[in-house]
Parts: structure tokens; C-alpha cells; sequence
């Protein structure tokens, strides 16, 4: 006889756009707890996110009451977590503690249950966590049975519990079975039953956005039946549903690597490395790989995503450093996990996400006095200039340039300089190598599907070989245009767009680099700001020992919330734009800012679209991340350029 612990994780990023949240309770959290309720003797686990909680208690309290009746039942074992749904080992202690037991109590408050079970978030282990189980009442989590596998275990072993210590406290550990995961919904019944009753005790704790939200499973799971045919056919059958305070007689002890779970692995690397260990498993074939292999090939760990993408480690090491000055709510809501990286979900490419985040860094802000402060407070060796002037933070960068990486207006609690820049992941392969889908029982899961690929796509694929912030330098020629801008195709001769600059003073950044033509030639760059009320002002200074012409451009990259609204010099903004003006005017209604930008020369302005191609559900999007503007002016050997940004 089998025992399932059956285990439902729900969760939304806080603050998501309404008509996401609402179409996931139309499609998935209303019919599952609809379709659940019919069936009280079916015992599971249910974590949700407490944002998540809340939206359904006070907007759709059919659902919250469907829970509440379950609970009164004895159907469900309610787990903790994070109640911003962070991952735990990403934030501070006393912050972990605090959202652990903000989830608990309200859990208490509202069901009159204490959980002693906890969800890690993305099921991201790392055992400076555990630290932290006793103060919040924790006594069980679940995660993977790849975390077990990874740490030397057999698949063999990984049929029940095990017990685990950190400095001499006592938890127990679940290992959800992988297999499970990918059985349910997507087998027909009878064979997601048989690969419950493979195992004595079947353990599984997965999205409940399975049910109902992911591609094709609304008709598969409530339409044609799927769900309710497998609560009865459980219920029938001699598999006993267990909650996991239930379980007994653990297996031994247990410690576990660091770890998620390992398409987390994956999709942490950089692309090439993704390939290459794509690759890895293929050369050594998928039954090696499946029942020996995947405990030596592995991928990165979590917290590999802010290596690979600059501008969430930038967004979390604000987090870090607003935590040492305040706990508030506006800090625990920008702990959510989902900005922070990227995998077959938007996360760090969806702008709402990141704009959300920015708005609890600001609401954060508004709470501090101004200041300047030069600290290297994204931990890459270099100095970060921040400047809080009225209600305004701009931040500068000594490793890139001396660039700008963060204009963010209090009023509006936006920040302008919230870019992405376009990277070469390793799912754009499937757009040069399309793959064809396979025909299986069941459905396909979000992992196997063929993606979808548009034309529109197809030509807006190019990336970027630096990253998109502000006030960037280069040197081109006439290979330059609106067009090669697009691309990213003009030639470049400066080593000034990605190189550090050194911080001669608070606002002056200096490069001894060069010009690479025929040979190279010495150049040196300074820049220097200075920062008023509500303006920015540049002044370059370039010498060079090239004496024929080039062109210098000094590119911008701006971030809005809406394009299609934007007016740019008195004309709406469209898919390129090229102008000779001293003047670059913006007029943006949601944030109610015009942005002005005076040169002390006339240059030739480019305007373009920055857009991003990245992987979703159903397939590929293109996503409007950005404009990037370009102000060029030729010149000899040397020249002095002076600009002003106003923002009224």
C-alpha cells in the first residue's frame, strides 16, 4: 500500500498586474479548490504565498472560503514560508525570520493552525537556512529529490523521510520525487496512479498553476475530467493520502549540498555553459545520465543569477543595503523572488515586475535623508556613486564607464533607467534550431513543449556586448546609423563603452584607454557630473593621438512604462527616429515628467526601440524594454561636450 503526500504551492508576484492574478483564479486556484471540495477525505498540503492569501480573502472570498471550508474538514496541512514569497537564503536573517513568522501568524489567524512545515521558495537550499527553523517553529521542509541526489544519495533511498541537523537542532527533509512532478497532471489517470503506487511513500509538492494556468492543462485538467478522475480514483484505490506531519519512521540523516532544483541549475548558467552541459548529457545518454549521471552533471546554483544578469544583482544589493537602514513593508515586498531571475517564466525580463520593484525601493527611499555616498555596494570591486538629492536618486558606476544605472523619481516612484539588456540565452537556439514537438499521451509539460516562434521574433533578435545603462561612449564612424544602432552592427573603435573608469573625485570619472584602428592610439576620457535639484550635467573632456575624423556617440537608454504614449520632440514615438537638434525633448504622461536633454552643440540624434526576446510559457515574446538615444557629433583628434538633462 502506498502513501501520498500530496503537496499544492500557489503563488503570484506581489503587486502583479490584475488581470494576471484574475485569470489565474479563473483558470486555476477558483475550479481547483471548486473541484477539491467535493472531496474532503482527500488529504494535501497547501502553501500560498501571504500576498496571494490576501488577494483571494479580500477579492475573491469565494475562493478563500472554499479553503476555509477544507480547512475545517481536515483536508489541508498549511505550510510557512516567506510571505512575500522570497527566496530565504537570498535575504538577511532577521528578515527571513520575520517573513516566516509573518506567514504563520497570519495562518494562525485566519485557519487556527500552526505550520510546522515550511516551503522554500524555488526550493532553493542552503543550509545557513536551517539556522533559522527552531526560532519559527519549523520542523519538516520539502525539497527535491534532486537535492538528495546531488549530495550522494540513490534513487533507491529517496522512498520516504530523513532527518537532518544544523549546530545540533533537529528537521526533517522530503524529497519531492521528480518523476511525480512530471507525471502530474500531464500522465493519463491510470499512469500518473501507477507512478504513485511505484513508490511506498510518494512524495509531491509542486505549482498548483499546473492545474489549470499552464499551456493546455484548463481543458486537460477541469474540461476533460483530469482532476476529478484522479481524487476518485485515489480515493478508491488502496494509496492513502498522508499529510506530512503524518509520516513516521524516517530513513536515516541527511545533509544536503547547496542546491534547487536542476533545471534551476540550468537556467542559472550563462548560455554557452547551458549548451555545453546540454551537450554533456546527450554525449553521455539519457539512461546514464537519469540513473547516474545527474548526481555529477549538474548546473549553478541560485545566486548565479546575479553574476549573469547585472542588473538583478543591482536590484538586490539595493535591497541588501535598504535592509541595514529599515524593516519595513516596502522592503519585505521588494524580497520577492521573481525579478531576481529567470528561467521558462518572464521574471527579470518582465518590465512590471522590475517596475514593481523599483517602487518599493522608492516608497523604501522616501524614508531616508539625502545624501552622496561612494561605497561599492554591489560587491564587483568597484565604487558606486549615490546621489539623493529632493526626490531624486541617481546612481553612477566606476566599473562601466562611469555610467549612469539609476534615475529614480520619488514622485512617481519610477525608475528611469530600468533597462534590460539584450543577452544571448540558450533557448534562442531553438529559434535558429527550431525543434519539433513530440506526439505523447497526456499532455506535454512546460519543460518538453516545442516553443512558439513569431516572424515579428525572428527579426528583432540582436544582443548586446555591453550593457545597456546611461551615458555610454563610443567611437564609430560612418557605419553608424539608425539602423546599426538597432542591431548593435556599427563598427566600434574605443575601449570606453565597458571598461571601468577610475573615480578621481566624487563626480568625476577618468580612463587612460585608446582608439583601435590600424594600430592603437592613446586616448584618455574624463567625465564629469554635476547634479542640481532636478537636473544632471555632463561635461567630456576627450584627447587622442588620432589625427584623421570620427564620429563620438554618447548613447542613452531610458526606461518608460508606456511607448506608444511618449511624445519625443512634439512627435509620438516611433520604431526609429533621426534628427540635427541641440534639443531632445520627452514627454512622458505616466510618470508626468518631461525630460529634457540641451547639448551645447548641435548632434545628430538616433531614437530607437530596445527590445528583448525571451522565452514564456507558450513560446517567445518580444518585449519593449526600453529606447536608446544617441547623440553624435564628429570630431578630430580631440573635443570638449557639454549636456544637460532636466527633469520637470
Amino acid at each position: 500500500m502506498s502513501q501520498l503526500y500530496f503537496g499544492l504551492h500557489m503563488h503570484q508576484p506581489v503587486d502583479n498586474l490584475h488581470e494576471a492574478v484574475e485569470n489565474a483564479v479563473k483558470q486555476c486556484y477558483r475550479p481547483l479548490f471548486q473541484t477539491l471540495k467535493k472531496y474532503p477525505q482527500f488529504r494535501f498540503a497547501l502553501h500560498c504565498s501571504g500576498w496571494l492569501f490576501e488577494q483571494l480573502r479580500t477579492k475573491y472570498s469565494d475562493v478563500f472560503e472554499d479553503i476555509c471550508y477544507l480547512n475545517e474538514q481536515g483536508s489541508i496541512e498549511f505550510f510557512s514560508g516567506g510571505f512575500y514569497e522570497p527566496v530565504l537564503a537570498s535575504i538577511p536573517r532577521e528578515d527571513r525570520i520575520a517573513q516566516i513568522q509573518k506567514l504563520s501568524s497570519y495562518i494562525e489567524h485566519y485557519f487556527d493552525k500552526k505550520p510546522k512545515g515550511l516551503w522554500l521558495t524555488e526550493r532553493v537550499w542552503e543550509s545557513s537556512v536551517a539556522l533559522d527553523f527552531q526560532e519559527c517553529g519549523i520542523e519538516y521542509v520539502a525539497v527535491d529529490d534532486y537535492h538528495f541526489l546531488a549530495s550522494g544519495f540513490d534513487y533507491e533511498e529517496l522512498d520516504g523521510f530523513f532527518l537532518s541537523e544544523e549546530s545540533g537542532n533537529s528537521f526533517a527533509l522530503f524529497p519531492i520525487a521528480k518523476k511525480l512532478r512530471y507525471a502530474i497532471p500531464f500522465y493519463l489517470v491510470d499512469d500518473a496512479l501507477q507512478a504513485i503506487s511505484s513508490y511506498e511513500n510518494a512524495i509531491i509538492f509542486d505549482d498548483a498553476e499546473k492545474f489549470g494556468l499552464w499551456p493546455n492543462t484548463y481543458e486537460w485538467v477541469y474540461e476533460k475530467g483530469w482532476l476529478e478522475s484522479f481524487i476518485k480514483k485515489i480515493i478508491e484505490s488502496e494509496i492513502a493520502t498522508k499529510h506530512f506531519a503524518q509520516a513516521q519512521n524516517p530513513k536515516g540523516l541527511a545533509y544536503l549540498a547547496n542546491v534547487s532544483y536542476y533545471e534551476m541549475g540550468e537556467w542559472s548558467l550563462r548560455a554557452k555553459d547551458t549548451l555545453e552541459l546540454e551537450k554533456l548529457k546527450n554525449r553521455v545518454g539519457k539512461e546514464y545520465f537519469e540513473n547516474i549521471g545527474i548526481k555529477f552533471i549538474r548546473g549553478g546554483i541560485w545566486r548565479n543569477f546575479f553574476v549573469k544578469y547585472e542588473e538583478s544583482n543591482r536590484l538586490h544589493k539595493r535591497m541588501l543595503d535598504l535592509a541595514k537602514r529599515q524593516k519595513s513593508e516596502a522592503l519585505y515586498k521588494l524580497q520577492t523572488n521573481d525579478v531576481y531571475w529567470h528561467g521558462i517564466f518572464g521574471g527579470l525580463y518582465l518590465p512590471n515586475l522590475r517596475d514593481n520593484a523599483y517602487r518599493f525601493v522608492s516608497q523604501c527611499e522616501q524614508n531616508i535623508e539625502d545624501r552622496i555616498e561612494i561605497a561599492d555596494k554591489d560587491f564587483d570591486g568597484y565604487k558606486e556613486v549615490e546621489i539623493k538629492k529632493d526626490n531624486l536618486v541617481w546612481r553612477l558606476y566606476e566599473k562601466q564607464g562611469g555610467q549612469i544605472i539609476e534615475i529614480l523619481d520619488l514622485h512617481s516612484c519610477f525608475n528611469l533607467q530600468n533597462t534590460l539588456t539584450r543577452r544571448f540565452e540558450a533557448y534562442h537556439e531553438k529559434i535558429f534550431h527550431p525543434l519539433e514537438q513530440k506526439d505523447e499521451k497526456g499532455i506535454t509539460t512546460i519543460h518538453e513543449m516545442a516553443p512558439k516562434i513569431s516572424e515579428e521574433v525572428k527579426k528583432n533578435l540582436f544582443f548586446d556586448w555591453y550593457t545597456k545603462n546611461s551615458c555610454i561612449d563610443h567611437f564609430s564612424d560612418a557605419s553608424f546609423n539608425a539602423q546599426t544602432f538597432f542591431q548593435n552592427s556599427y563598427k566600434e573603435y574605443g575601449d570606453f563603452a565597458n571598461q571601468p573608469f577610475k573615480l578621481q573625485k566624487p563626480l568625476t570619472f577618468e580612463r587612460q584607454g585608446g582608439l583601435y584602428l590600424d594600430q592603437k592610439y592613446p586616448a584618455m576620457m574624463q567625465k564629469n557630473y554635476t547634479i542640481d535639484k532636478n537636473s544632471l550635467e555632463l561635461s567630456i573632456d576627450f584627447q587622442s593621438t588620432y589625427e584623421n575624423e570620427l564620429l563620438y556617440v554618447n548613447e542613452w537608454n531610458l526606461h518608460f512604462a508606456h511607448y506608444e504614449s511618449l511624445l519625443i520632440n512634439a512627435k509620438y514615438c516611433c520604431d526609429k527616429m533621426e534628427f540635427f537638434a541641440k534639443k531632445l525633448e520627452i514627454i512622458d504622461p505616466f510618470t508626468k515628467k518631461t525630460l529634457s536633454f540641451l547639448s551645447n552643440q548641435e548632434t545628430k540624434i538616433f531614437v530607437v526601440p530596445l527590445s528583448t526576446v525571451s522565452q514564456n510559457e507558450e513560446g517567445f515574446e518580444l518585449t519593449q524594454q526600453g529606447i536608446s538615444i544617441a547623440f553624435a557629433l564628429p570630431f578630430t583628434k580631440s573635443f570638449t561636450w557639454d549636456l544637460k538633462l532636466c527633469l520637470k
